[in-house]
Formats: structure tokens, C-alpha cells, sequence
């Protein structure tokens, strides 16, 4: 793989790009602090924007790293940051990664999480030349599911009871796309 770190990505309504400490209060507005956005994720609400300013911290810091890839998702008509999606889990030997995302609940239901997740796939595979891309949900959350077929990445299979997130044990749906698959679709 050749890493290039979070570089600044743009799709038709959306600029994906790295975090600023100035963020803090709009991701703890529209999405950190929302019970119902984390309800799937592992990561609990943030309980205050101290909270989401300490996280800012983190990712910031993260940024100088080649092998980060973490943005921000930004409204282009309003500058307004509704989310993020990053890499959460990578594997160097057989060059796969693994995506995240969350999104606002405000601009759910709109395309934006699929139009996000399309861009990073495109990125990932054309400029880091990896091999597998793959995304996990809890089944219980159709929509994510939704964003993952939208994006282009097919359906694998289903681990019964083999994760977790906030609801406690889960199963995990998983979606994947490998280089070959990709080239071929181009």
C-alpha cells in the first residue's frame, strides 16, 4: 500500500477532511451526543463537549501518521461537518482495511453516508492500492447495510453472535469489496 494519510477528498455535495480542534462543538451537536446515532456503535454519547474536544484532540494528533484515515464528512452548501468516516481497522499483509462511519441523524436518509463511503472506497483502492475493503454492521441497523450495498460493496455474510456495540453481543453483517471486484465494476 502506499500510504498518503487523510488527504482532503470532494464529492458532488460533500468535502471529506481531516478534523480541527475548532470541530469540537459541531460533532458533539449534530451527532456525538445523540443516543440514537450511537446506539449501534461501540463508542458511547458524548456526555459533554469536553468530551468531544478531547476526542478532536486525538484525531488531530492522528493526522500526522501516513496510515491515518479519518475525516470529517462536510456539507458543502453550509460548511457544516454532519459526520465522519475513517479506516477503523487495517491489515498490512493481505492490505485490507476496514471502514467506519456515523452520520448526524438530522441528514440521515439523504445519500450523504453512501456518497461519503464512495468516495473513501475509490480513494482507497485508486491512490492506497489496497486489496479488500470491508464494513460491519449490527443487522439490526438496515440502514447501514443500505449504505454499504449504495457504495458498491457486496454483501459477505453474517457472523452470528461475534460482536458488540452499545446494545451489548451482536451479530455482524459484513460487506466487502476486493480490488479485482472493483476494476472489473470501473
Amino acid at each position: 500500500m502506499k500510504h498518503k494519510g487523510t488527504v482532503t477528498l470532494e464529492t458532488e455535495r460533500l468535502v471529506l477532511r481531516r478534523h480541527t480542534l475548532d470541530d469540537a462543538e459541531a460533532i458533539f451537536n449534530n451527532w456525538a451526543s445523540d443516543p440514537e446515532v450511537t446506539r449501534f456503535l461501540k463508542w458511547s454519547p458524548h456526555e459533554s463537549l469536553e468530551v468531544s474536544r478531547e476526542w478532536c484532540k486525538l484525531r488531530v494528533a492522528s493526522h500526522v501518521n501516513d496510515d491515518d484515515y479519518n475525516w470529517l464528512i462536510v456539507l458543502k452548501s453550509s460548511d457544516e461537518p454532519i459526520g465522519s468516516i475513517g479506516v477503523v481497522g487495517l491489515d498490512e499483509k493481505v492490505k485490507s482495511v476496514t471502514v467506519g462511519y456515523t452520520l448526524g441523524k438530522a441528514w440521515w436518509n439523504r445519500g450523504y453516508a453512501s456518497e461519503a463511503l464512495s468516495a473513501v472506497v475509490n480513494f482507497l483502492f485508486e491512490e492506497v492500492g489496497v486489496n479488500r475493503i470491508e464494513a460491519r454492521y449490527d443487522p439490526r441497523n438496515h440502514g447501514s447495510g443500505k449504505v454499504m450495498l449504495k457504495a458498491g460493496l457486496v454483501f459477505e455474510g453474517t457472523h452470528r453472535q461475534a460482536d458488540w456495540n452499545n446494545l451489548g453481543i451482536c451479530d455482524c453483517s459484513v460487506h466487502a469489496l476486493v480490488a479485482e471486484d472493483y476494476r472489473r465494476l470501473q
